[in-house]
């Protein structure tokens, strides 16, 4: 193992070394493609890569995809590697996106509460924290160029037709988990969600060579 290599809580490890790409369809990898490349010209032009996922309310797939996004890049030892994400407008991340990912082992506190709480987002003992909480994609948090912007829900999709500062604009959509709130399914569909984004950014990085 390199000792450079990012060191992740064993239980996030373990979920990660559970996962099968080969479940991943087809048509899904077609649509991962776009994001697979960016990713590898820029480590193969040895450059920063930046990938702002961005969802209409910022609420729940588009902090998944960011979180999963950024701890797969730690975990197959890509560097350089920024996450970010953001909505057509702001609103709040949901507190079932919080529970969710503890399920999987990491380590979120509420560093502010109130209408939209921010929360610290740990995957590794030595890593720093990824900042969440709900902000428009071109707030001053996220990157103004050179950046891949990944459209996570097609509401967002059909509504952002051009990003301004993205060097690609690319859809990859998910179902949203919000339909099941407040029904006995709720925490089944918010985990199936988190873990078919967490597998999907895991097989990309995966793919890339260095």
């Amino acid at each position: 193992m390199s000792p450079s290599k990012t060191i992740l809580f064993s239980e996030i490890e373990q979920v990660i070394r559970a996962f099968d790409y080969e479940n991943i369809s087809s048509e899904r990898k077609i649509i991962l493609k776009p994001l697979l490349d960016f990713i590898q010209n820029k480590v193969s032009k040895e450059q920063e890569i930046r990938l702002n996922f961005i969802c209409t309310h910022n609420s729940r797939r588009s902090h998944l995809s960011q979180i999963w996004a950024q701890t797969a890049a730690g975990y197959f030892n890509i560097k350089n590697v920024f996450c970010y994400s953001g909505g057509t407008e702001s609103t709040a991340l949901s507190p079932m996106i919080a529970t969710t990912l503890k399920q999987s082992g990491f380590q979120i506190n509420t560093i502010s509460e109130g209408n939209n709480p921010i929360y610290t987002i740990k995957f590794g003992k030595n890593e720093p924290p990824i900042i969440g909480f709900s902000k428009t994609y071109d707030d001053d948090f996220n990157p103004k160029s050179e950046f891949a912007a990944l459209l996570t829900c097609s509401q967002a999709d059909g509504g952002c037709p051009f990003i301004a500062g993205a060097e690609e604009r690319i859809p990859i959509t998910f179902e949203d988990p919000k339909v099941f709130d407040n029904t006995p399914q709720q925490q089944q569909k918010y985990k199936e969600r988190s873990l078919q984004i967490a597998t999907e950014m895991c097989y990309v990085f995966s793919q890339i060579k260095l």
